[in-house]
């Protein structure tokens, strides 16, 4: 199968650093090539794939301060797709929605995953005109605010077995992993860590749009001598990062769309503490791989037994659920109906 993969520019395939989207679509380009097929990622120069790579932008735009219009080096990408259209049997598309336009009008058979928030309320007259493109979401959480979408499945996130080791514990602190953001709460994991007298570690990136946020609000707490701010981490790191944890904190205050780092978590066998919220019951099982809680007294208590669970049920979670030959798997199967929804539907209208 000739399949396009279209990622987002914020970050190289694989990111440098944070970039959960970018990574999901490295591990999968490099199942769908490992499996045999033709793929082909527009992507940033400066990534790193065995398919082919046709670069839209010489460097990831986060890390290139001299990028001030973001959006003009997605539409030479999107320019550049069109052109190319015909090379392939599918494109799949992983930047939001502004690529609609032209997706309505490819030859070819499309899909998009949807990777964000989707609780916003201008986007959904957009999603009522563009009722035609066909969006896969990451988890069945995600599609509630916004179910006049083109739903056409759920894919949750998958990663390599290999990626990340096994650790049977105990751990000696709790983590915190990704973002400091107001929806990430990292303020309340200072707060469980904090009433647990247990100690914290915070891998984290601070985004410009949160940087107000981080001096204001967070940056006080990191006095406390029970936590330690490491700031943004790369994926070499995380593997001793997690694995060395009791648990993973993700006391989130937002409807989460997946949380790739909670199955980062359960790949190294730790359990997940988690604030209900979007994805959270549709990636932990409560009381086997971590607690979902409602409260910050519920996240104390549940803190304070996550040791009692099994690590190895954690790992076995992962690798029943979220591996990327999973992953890949139901992309493939997606991939063959819209196939075939296409050429049944030019063979009715006769078109090529």
């Amino acid at each position: 199968m000739r399949i396009a993969q279209v990622a987002p520019l914020a970050e190289s395939v694989p990111p440098q650093l944070y970039g959960g989207t970018e990574r999901v679509v490295a591990f999968l380009t490099e199942e769908l090539v490992r499996l045999g097929h033709d793929v082909t990622l527009f992507a940033s120069g400066d990534s790193k794939t065995s398919a082919r790579l046709i670069p839209a932008w010489p460097h990831a735009i986060r890390l290139d301060g001299t990028v001030r219009d973001a959006l003009a080096p997605h539409l030479l990408m999107l320019e550049e797709v069109a052109k190319r259209a015909d090379e392939f049997d599918i494109v799949h598309f992983h930047i939001s929605q502004f690529h609609f336009p032209i997706a309505r009008r490819l030859p070819v058979a499309h899909v998009t995953t949807v990777h964000g928030r989707l609780d916003i309320p201008e986007i959904r007259p957009l999603y009522r005109e563009y009722d035609d493109i066909p969006v896969v979401s990451i988890s069945d959480a995600q599609r509630e605010p916004l179910p006049e979408a083109a739903w056409v499945t759920t894919v949750p996130h998958g990663l390599p077995l290999e990626l990340l080791r096994f650790h049977p514990g105990p751990g000696e602190y709790l983590a915190f992993l990704g973002r400091i953001a107001p929806e990430k709460r990292p303020d309340r994991a200072i707060a469980i860590a904090t009433a647990c007298e247990q100690p914290l570690r915070i891998a984290a990136k601070v985004d410009p749009a949160d940087q107000e946020y981080f001096e204001r609000e967070i940056r006080p707490l990191l006095d406390n001598p029970l936590v330690d701010y490491i700031g943004e981490i790369d994926e070499t790191e995380k593997d001793e990062f997690l694995g060395r944890a009791k648990a993973l904190l993700f006391p989130i205050d937002w409807p989460e769309p997946f949380g790739l780092v909670m199955i980062e978590a359960l790949a190294c066998g730790v359990p997940v503490v988690a604030f209900r919220g979007g994805s959270v019951q549709e990636v932990i099982d409560d009381g086997v791989t971590g607690f979902i809680v409602d409260t910050l007294e519920d996240a104390v208590a549940a803190t304070r037994e996550v040791s009692q669970l099994d690590r190895h049920q954690c790992r076995e979670a992962f690798e029943r659920r979220f591996s990327v030959s999973r992953m890949a798997t139901d992309y493939l199967a997606l991939y063959q109906q819209l196939i075939s929804q296409r050429n049944h539907s030019s063979m009715l209208t006769g078109v090529a």
